[in-house]
């Protein structure tokens, strides 16, 4: 067939090609550069000396002693949060958000917009595993510039046929430490970063180490402390702010679990949980991975209760002259991560 108009055919070639290759950049729960934050970040702070709180005791009677743990994540893309590793190029969209004035409508010093890429539209990135979001559940699309060292966090995410559309969002940046203004939310409740907490797999199977905080729910909270920023309660009653740390007792035996398990288990440990949103008790979130075995992590969870753990001083930080000394830590730990594999004993379908 001949084509009347060369210019406007090579002009659509063109942009087929271009969008295309972009899509083809974007790379869902890829590799990430660790940490994500500087590591005196409180994600990082190993918690393990920490003072207990005087209401340690009633955090836990709230929740209840013999509550078990539950892993929010599963080898289904529908089951976990994903996230999107994207270029540094990619186009950046508007976003109309419902809480605009707690919300960030783009990167400090740059255009208005989020880096979504045209796939999400289409494929499953989006919590809950519905192209373009859908309607319903925390719809969280979590997005990493990692060429820009900038996070792109939104929830309640939806493509509307014209438009994307959010509850809220949040742009944090990579090289600082900073919080959201006080009173300010961003796509947690807590107003806290939701990728920094999630337990990947990559953390698993490739370095058989956590070195971070876990991301977990409560049924009730009120009001918040630091590192939260953002008073979100759904029980005047509870004892709970968000920004709450729990840790596991140091004596708890965890040396008989599978290994996806132990790993997680001492990370809970040694940085414990920050309580970032109210949900179901004790559950903690994760990627969604193919390597994931629920039957592996399901039981081994349900075996660790709210009566192993105790909350930490609420509001509790690093004391200031040992924050110059957790960078050369935190290279301690990599150094030996690298050094250092827990044995593979279990069978990682």
């Amino acid at each position: 067939m001949e084509t009347k108009n060369p210019v406007l055919l090579i002009t659509i070639v063109f942009w087929y090609i271009m969008c295309h290759a972009a899509i083809a950049d974007v790379v869902v729960n890829g590799s990430l550069e660790i940490p994500l934050f500087p590591p005196d970040n409180w994600w990082y702070i190993p918690v393990e000396s920490a003072p207990l709180d005087p209401s340690s005791d009633a955090i836990i009677d709230y929740i209840g002693r013999s509550d078990g743990m539950h892993p929010d994540f599963g080898a289904l893309m529908e089951y976990g949060i994903s996230y999107g590793v994207v270029p540094s190029n990619t186009p950046l969209m508007p976003v109309t958000f419902l809480y605009a004035d707690e919300s960030d409508s783009g990167a400090p010093g740059r255009s208005p917009g989020y880096p979504i890429p045209l796939e999400a539209k289409t494929n499953t990135m989006i919590e809950g595993a519905v192209p373009g979001g859908g309607t319903s559940g925390d719809r969280h699309l979590i997005l990493v510039d990692q060429g820009n060292r900038l996070l792109f966090e939104t929830w309640a995410t939806q493509w509307d046929g014209a438009k994307w559309t959010a509850g809220s969002g949040a742009v944090f940046e990579l090289d600082t430490n900073n919080r959201r203004p006080d009173g300010w939310t961003s796509a947690d409740a807590a107003g806290l970063a939701v990728l920094p907490g999630l337990v990947r797999a990559e953390e698993i199977f490739s370095y058989s180490n956590i070195t971070h905080a876990i991301r977990a729910t409560v049924h009730g909270v009120k009001g918040y402390v630091f590192p939260a920023s953002h008073n979100a309660t759904t029980d005047v009653n509870s004892p709970i702010p968000l920004g709450t740390r729990l840790r596991l007792k140091p004596d708890t035996v965890i040396s008989n679990f599978p290994f996806q398990a132990r790993i997680i288990m001492q990370a809970m440990k040694t940085y414990g949980l920050i309580i970032a949103d109210s949900g179901a008790d004790l559950y903690f979130q994760g990627t969604s991975d193919p390597r994931w075995n629920n039957d592996i992590l399901n039981p081994a969870f349900r075996a660790i209760t709210a009566d192993d753990f105790e909350a930490i001083e609420l509001g509790w930080d690093i004391p200031e002259p040992l924050c110059s000394l957790l960078p050369f830590a935190f290279l301690y730990i990599l150094s030996i991560r690298r050094q250092f594999r827990y044995p593979m004993s279990v069978d990682h379908k």
